[in-house]
């Protein structure tokens, strides 16, 4: 896998961008939106689409629902995973629950990985 961006990709990502899930939404909306980081939202890298994307910090932000914790999606994460890792990024990972149950833990951990004070 190389470190250019598949530019076929993109269609689908601005569609993702459309149809965010509603914890991607809570997420952007409530939280990463007003960051004074720039975040990006159905970012291409390589050759996958990432839900968040923080340049400045080399940060990936991953919202996964149910299919990520099946044996097929768990092996998918773990490749991504080790790609984004190859070109010096760092991912974080929340299931949907984390999202709508501990919507303040998320945010503070966030926070943290891009090193802003509360």
């Amino acid at each position: 896998m190389s470190n250019t961006n598949n530019p076929k990709l993109s269609p689908n990502a601005r569609k993702l961008r459309r149809e965010m899930t509603k914890e991607e939404r809570h997420l952007w909306y409530d939280f990463l939106k007003s960051l004074p980081v720039t975040v990006h939202r159905q970012k291409v890298l390589g050759s996958y689409i990432v839900d968040f994307y923080v340049a400045s910090a080399k940060l990936v932000i991953e919202l996964d629902g149910s299919q990520h914790y099946e044996d097929e999606g768990r092996t998918k994460d773990m490749q991504r995973d080790a790609y984004f890792q190859s070109i010096g990024l760092r991912v974080l990972r929340y299931s949907n629950a984390d999202i709508n149950q501990r919507f303040i833990g998320v945010c503070q951990d966030i926070s943290s990985h891009l090193g802003l004070a509360e």
